[in-house]
């Protein structure tokens, strides 16, 4: 049980240096942890989804009521500080150990940001107690506050603006870990499974559809000891035999949730729902999905887009986007989707054996024409990449 915190909101700005806003980017951070920890399986919920004031009491008392006051709950306070020094720091409470705290610290320094320390911190009038309000008023929780970075520093400001996104992830995969919940990319490749009290290869191979060899396999293991901590590969990559996904349909393959599969196909988990009769989110490998990919205006935005770029991209205004996207601020998060006003230019979305012959073939127009209009150097392509497709 995981309820996040994004700090700030509404008419508290938070610290506001070198272009970052932090009640901007902590509710960006934790709304794409909530999101991944959810496509995870995880129980976890979020204080705030929107732009909205929370006093420090209301949170505190918010938390101790997601799931109630008990040890076994997470509470997860993403923030970014004006301070002094570099790099991430991540406190943890006087009533908790490292264990967490360390585990995040890694995988932070895994994705390129600099740690600084994770630390207790203690109230200076009262060494007994807390300093953070959010940690001294949740009770038995156990309340961890991520500090991201400095961003009075230049170098914190700039590598979190780029790397936000990856930061937020390393968070998602300790959480998984800590809990004993299987941690997978947003592409469905699981990584890691950290051995728990009671597990065998057989039950982790039941758990993750695999078989006791595959996993000997890949993690180059001459016996079916485990212990306990120990960090195991899971093979993911034994696909479903199928037939190229077409306009029409989707086999499900092994990974696969209603999540990724809106996420791939720029649709949402309703319209799958909806549109295959389906009264649950469950799914089974080899299922046949329909997908309607009617819906071409609607852009996914790339690492490296702005309001200005996109809106240049599709012959618009950045006024007239943030109108019909109900946006407040030119903040744009990797993933994010965006209706385009204009109606005169497709988006195509790269699936598994294309080509820009096959595209340009299906569309009826030419390669020349879809690398220029996609400013492309070169006929590479990659799975999910966006092509501009001439009306």
């Amino acid at each position: 049980m995981i309820v996040i915190d994004p700090a700030r909101g509404g008419s508290d700005l938070g610290s506001n240096d070198n272009g970052i806003v932090e009640k901007e980017y902590s509710l960006l951070i934790s709304k794409y942890i909530y999101d991944r920890l959810k496509q995870l399986g995880a129980d976890v919920k979020i204080l705030r989804e929107d732009d909205i004031s929370i006093s420090e009491p209301q949170r505190a008392t918010m938390i101790k009521n997601a799931y109630g006051n008990n040890s076994k709950v997470i509470a997860l306070s993403n923030r970014l500080t004006s301070r002094s020094g570099e790099g991430a720091e991540i406190i943890y409470a006087l009533r908790n150990n490292d264990t967490l705290a360390e585990s995040i610290a890694d995988e932070l320094s895994n994705k390129g940001q600099i740690v600084d320390k994770w630390y207790q911190r203690r109230s200076e009038t009262n060494t007994a107690q807390d300093y953070e309000d959010i940690q001294r008023d949740t009770g038995n929780v156990q309340t961890i506050i991520v500090d991201y970075g400095n961003i009075s520093n230049t170098n914190d400001a700039n590598r979190i603006k780029n790397n936000w996104q990856d930061y937020a992830e390393a968070v998602v995969k300790a959480l998984a870990n800590y809990n004993g919940i299987p941690y997978y990319t947003e592409d469905g490749q699981t990584e890691t499974y950290i051995v728990q009290k009671g597990d065998s290869l057989y039950k982790i191979a039941n758990k993750f559809n695999v078989t006791v060899e595959d996993i000997k396999r890949e993690n180059k293991l001459n016996s079916n000891l485990l212990s306990i901590g120990q960090v195991l590969i899971i093979p993911r990559n034994m696909t479903y035999p199928q037939t190229e996904p077409t306009d029409e349909t989707y086999i499900v393959q092994k990974g696969d949730s209603l999540y990724s599969i809106a996420k791939k196909f720029n649709t949402t988990v309703d319209e799958l729902k909806s549109l295959n009769n389906l009264s649950s989110n469950l799914l089974s490998i080899g299922q046949k999905l329909k997908i309607s990919l009617s819906s071409q205006n609607i852009y996914v935005v790339q690492k490296g887009d702005s309001l200005y770029s996109i809106a240049n991209k599709f012959n618009t205004t950045v006024d007239e986007l943030k109108s019909l996207n109900n946006l407040s601020s030119n903040l744009l998060s990797i993933g994010q989707k965006l209706k385009i006003p204009s109606l005169s230019q497709n988006v195509y979305v790269v699936q598994k054996g294309d080509s820009l012959y096959s595209i340009a073939n299906k569309f009826n127009t030419t390669v020349n024409e879809l690398k220029s209009l996609n400013n492309l150097s070169s006929n590479l392509l990659s799975i999910g990449q966006q092509l501009i497709i001439p009306s």
